[in-house]
């Protein structure tokens, strides 16, 4: 006989919180993730040790909205979602078209690259240097967590049992003038696990550094970024004398950690984050997104 399988799918987004009161669920939007993870021999059904949640669905958890000048960017608008709204930066579309197929991009969603705190998830280096910030729900209420605080390891992320990621929130990222860049570095352009994530946030006040930040992705279990080795660029102005790039360049190869597997060596990733790294504080100008 075979397994028996629970699942539940909700109208709304109250009822489901409700059930995730109740009991501790497997909670599945696009899949794209947990089904691998889960994965059987063909033929048989991935076996999930909990009863299934399906959320994709759920209207509440899919709105693109401005508030003022943050972007509010629902937890299960998929990718492709994503590649055709209007507020979502020309930036971060860069990164999702980065993201595996057509098909993936039509059933992933930004939550779920979220809430699976991959090293290598490819949205991630840009939502950290956008100081995202992330909010739950449940049946006591919401809370928000900034982006560094939620995820603590290899898929290990700060979520209560009966709580939803219901938003990724960029603060000021709507008119902000800032200059942000994205890149990726796999074995093809698409389709492919990165090796290196990095991106870099800028803005200026006319040649003078007002605010900058670096994120660096698949080089440790976390995202990489230092708001001390940051501030020491604060001030300066643009073009950087070489002195100043050898320093903020040599304090991030203290702290880039990254592993060898069979995507890459540490090496080989090191070198090239530091190259992007480089390469991002040598350009002359800038130019707003």
């Amino acid at each position: 006989m075979a397994e028996k399988i629970i699942a539940y799918r909700f109208d709304r987004l109250d009822q489901t919180l409700i059930q995730l009161n109740r009991e501790n669920c497997a909670i599945i939007a696009g899949g794209t993730d947990v089904m691998v993870m889960h994965k059987s021999r063909r033929g048989v059904p991935p076996k999930i040790p909990k009863p299934i949640v399906f959320i994709d669905h759920l209207s509440e958890l899919k709105s693109v909205h401005q508030n003022q000048k943050d972007l509010h960017i629902g937890a299960c608008c998929t990718y492709s979602e994503l590649l055709g709204n209007p507020l979502v930066p020309l930036v971060l579309k860069k990164a999702i078209k980065t993201i595996a197929a057509p098909a993936i991009r039509n059933r992933g969603t930004l939550g779920g690259n979220v809430c699976n705190a991959s090293p290598a998830g490819d949205t991630l280096p840009l939502l950290y240097v956008y100081n995202a910030k992330l909010l739950l729900r449940s049946v006591k209420g919401d809370r928000i967590v900034p982006i560094n605080d939620f995820i603590q390891g290899v898929r290990r992320v700060q979520r209560e049992p009966n709580e939803i990621l219901a938003e990724i929130i960029l603060p000021s990222v709507l008119e902000d003038g800032a200059h942000v860049v994205f890149e990726k570095v796999g074995n093809r352009n698409a389709d492919a696990i990165a090796k290196v994530g990095f991106a870099g946030y800028i803005r200026l006040n006319g040649a003078v550094i007002d605010d900058v930040r670096f994120a660096f992705g698949a080089v440790g279990p976390t995202m990489v970024r230092s708001v001390y080795i940051e501030k020491m660029l604060l001030g300066k102005t643009i073009p950087l004398v070489d002195s100043d790039i050898t320093q903020v360049v040599a304090a991030f190869d203290k702290i880039i950690k990254p592993i060898d597997d069979q995507r890459s060596t540490a090496l080989y990733r090191k070198t090239v984050a530091l190259n992007l790294l480089r390469y991002f504080l040598s350009m002359k100008q800038y130019q707003h997104n």
